[in-house]
């Protein structure tokens, strides 16, 4: 009983979503941002957006949504020059979270695209 009561208290947040929601917390808008720049890296057509649909899709199912704004930000962040920015390209959590977006990113072109 105590052990069940613990499991409910851990789930939190994750109790109240469906499954659904669990699996799909990524917002509308970054999928449809994600599929622009695909397409335009791409090309045109229904063939690639049906790719670039799946790509963010696997995205999706393997780094939550907080994970993956994080790893953008730290990859937009890493663009920036000087001294202050530095932090964002060697320092190891920054270096974590750009290698597990990186991973999905591989991951979803041999899954889609080939």
């Amino acid at each position: 009983m105590r052990a069940a009561l613990i499991a409910i208290f851990l789930a939190g947040p994750l109790a109240a979503q469906s499954v659904s929601e669990q699996l799909n917390d990524y917002p509308t808008i970054a999928r449809a941002d994600y599929i622009f720049g695909c397409m335009a890296a791409n090309g045109q057509g229904q063939d690639v957006l049906r790719k670039c649909a799946c790509s963010i899709d696997h995205i999706a199912s393997v780094l939550p949504y907080e994970k993956y704004v994080e790893a953008e930000t730290v990859l937009s962040l890493q663009l920036g020059g000087g001294e202050r920015l530095s932090i964002f390209r060697t320092a190891a959590p920054a270096k974590a979270l750009v290698a597990d977006l990186r991973r999905a990113q591989a991951e979803a072109e041999i899954l889609c695209f080939m």
